[in-house]
């Protein structure tokens, strides 16, 4: 059997390279050995500043043997194109988000990867983090009995406000349910399984936008998506949660709680690796409970996805379940259209959390 790190290679050299490649660095399961992009000049210079051996063009990559997981940092609109091309050349891909822009593009992926008998696996990453891991931990030992619901909330004025050029966030395939939703629906799902159905309303009270800073403010941009998303989740298992997505609220609030028959646990912010469960339970004062594992940041993921191959194991970040994810936006957006419930055609298997000890910065291959 294979032994010692797997080979990576990175395509997009954008900024959220940097976070990847100064992570990865730091897990010895992983060995960068390549940066692509279409802007060569720009991939040669991450791969310098990174100590990368070596750079170029996308193609000159995937004929590399030496790259075993292909790490896809495109724009969302390219994540299909680049991933099916990967996976042609006998790599395993890990995506950013989203997995692709809908779902039939995202099938066709998955059944590309299937046919060829490689992996794909999808950010967010978030959930592999200390912090939600301890909080589904403390969940699963029963200190809050039964859990039943979830209530999440995400509100914030928009992006506009601070965000030199925002169009790309207004519009089709963004929103605050594409770009933040994903965080908080991967960790519902791995708290109460596969969602079975959806219903919910939409609201779009703006069509138009004003960029707040930057070289560009006072332009106006068109507003495409819905801004305001609030949407009642039922899952396979019977529980419900309510979640709320919205760049059209003044007061700032990011809140995930899970309540059970016994007690209610406040969730760290899905979006973060990091953070304290807080432990609600009557007569008692909340306690707060530290993370206990590790929090490496973004790239956790790849980590994860080397050693499941390595082991023969499923991966957790899977295409299975980043597939479940986007159609459970899908349907959220189409149930909000109709003005109905509407089921959710998809499903996926949850797999354990990590355990305590778990450590991408230990070597294990």
């Amino acid at each position: 059997m294979t032994s010692g790190p797997m080979g990576i290679g990175v395509i997009g050299a954008g900024n959220i390279s940097t976070q990847y490649l100064t992570n990865l660095a730091t897990f010895p399961d992983v060995d960068v050995r390549f940066v692509a992009d279409i802007d060569v000049e720009r991939a040669r210079s991450q791969a310098e500043t990174h100590g990368v051996p070596a750079a170029g063009t996308v193609e000159e990559l995937l004929a590399d043997d030496g790259i075993d997981i292909v790490i896809n940092l495109t724009i969302p609109a390219a994540h299909a194109e680049v991933a099916t091309q990967a996976l042609e050349a006998g790599k395993h891909v890990w995506n950013e988000k989203p997995i692709t822009l809908d779902t039939d593009s995202a099938k066709a992926l998955l059944d590309t990867a299937e046919r060829v008998g490689r992996r794909v696996a999808t950010a967010p990453d978030t959930f592999l983090g200390a912090g939600l891991q301890s909080a589904l931990r403390l969940v699963a030992s029963g200190r809050i009995g039964a859990p039943q619901t979830a209530h999440t909330m995400l509100l914030n004025p928009g992006p506009d406000l601070w965000h030199p050029s925002p169009d790309f966030l207004f519009a089709v395939g963004a929103g605050p349910l594409y770009d933040l939703g994903p965080y908080y629906i991967t960790a519902l799902t791995q708290f109460f399984g596969p969602v079975r159905r959806v219903q919910s309303t939409l609201g779009q009270p703006r069509t138009q936008r004003v960029i707040g800073s930057g070289p560009r403010a006072g332009e106006t941009f068109p507003v495409e998506v819905p801004t305001h998303v609030a949407a009642l989740f039922e899952f396979e298992s019977g529980q419900t949660a309510t979640s709320t997505f919205s760049f059209d609220s003044h007061l700032k609030r990011m809140q995930f709680e899970v309540a059970g028959l016994d007690g209610t646990v406040e969730v760290p912010d899905p979006n973060n690796f990091d953070g304290d469960t807080v432990l609600h339970v009557a007569g008692s004062e909340p306690e707060a409970i530290a993370p206990v594992g590790a929090s490496a940041g973004r790239g956790t993921g790849v980590v994860e996805l080397a050693r499941a191959i390595r082991a023969g194991r499923p991966e957790r970040a899977s295409g299975k379940l980043a597939y479940h994810v986007l159609d459970v936006m899908q349907t959220t957006i189409e149930a909000g259209q109709k003005g109905e419930a509407v089921e959710v055609a998809s499903t996926f298997e949850v797999v354990e959390p990590l355990t305590e000890d778990w450590d991408p910065t230990e070597a294990t291959l």
